[in-house]
């Protein structure tokens, strides 16, 4: 046990949230554990946080509430729309890693771990506020764009996109081709996306038969 704590919940980090510039708390560009949820194009990998930045959402996690780290888990999902589902394996030590630092204190509830803020995880995440706002920030955009893939990519595995009837084979299968090409493009930024629009309205004007 590390102190005394307070377990009065701390909503503050978490309102807010948006883009705060740069972000530099902790090691940077590590592998996780974790699994994104969403479709295989266009979100490949399992990477969501570097060390550092998993440490810090964690620890504003516990400002809200004591939590378990089932608990911690399920929160990270809800954060990030389901996007992102980290692994006990990966929890776990981040867990003990605060409760070492004097960050958090655990106690035994029936047979879970349980872990509460101390007054030095709070002045920590105090310290490196606009760095967690940026994170979580990141989270939920990520979060948010990953769900527009899955929405779509189900939509079409679940039967959403039917054959046109009276086309060749040809048609459908470039049909889904450019489906699949737009959907890898959800996470492009605003020039890219004005360039796909030019495509497409030029494509559209070609079959139309109109000159260019």
């Amino acid at each position: 046990m590390h102190g005394c704590h307070s377990h009065h919940p701390h909503h503050g980090v978490w309102h807010g949230a948006g883009r705060h510039g740069p972000r530099g708390f902790g090691h940077r560009g590590g592998p996780f554990g974790g699994r994104f949820r969403g479709p295989p194009d266009p979100f490949r990998g399992g990477k969501m946080f570097a060390d550092g930045d998993l440490r810090l959402v964690v620890l504003a996690l516990l400002a809200e509430q004591p939590r378990h780290g089932y608990d911690v888990i399920k929160a990270l999902e809800e954060r990030s729309h389901g996007a992102y589902s980290p692994s006990p394996g990966v929890i776990y030590p981040t867990l003990t890693y605060l409760e070492e630092a004097g960050y958090a204190d655990a106690s035994a509830e029936g047979n879970k771990k349980v872990y509460t803020i101390t007054d030095a995880g709070r002045a920590h995440l105090e310290e490196n506020r606009d760095v967690a706002l940026g994170i979580l920030a990141e989270m939920a955009a990520v979060g948010e764009k990953v769900a527009r893939a899955r929405a779509w990519y189900e939509q079409r595995e679940g039967g959403g996109d039917t054959d046109i009837p009276g086309v060749i084979a040809e048609v459908n299968e470039a049909r889904r081709t450019l489906k699949a090409a737009i959907a890898g493009k959800l996470d492009a930024g605003e020039d890219e996306q004005r360039r796909l629009a030019e495509i497409l309205r030029d494509a559209a004007a070609a079959i139309r038969g109109e000159p260019s």
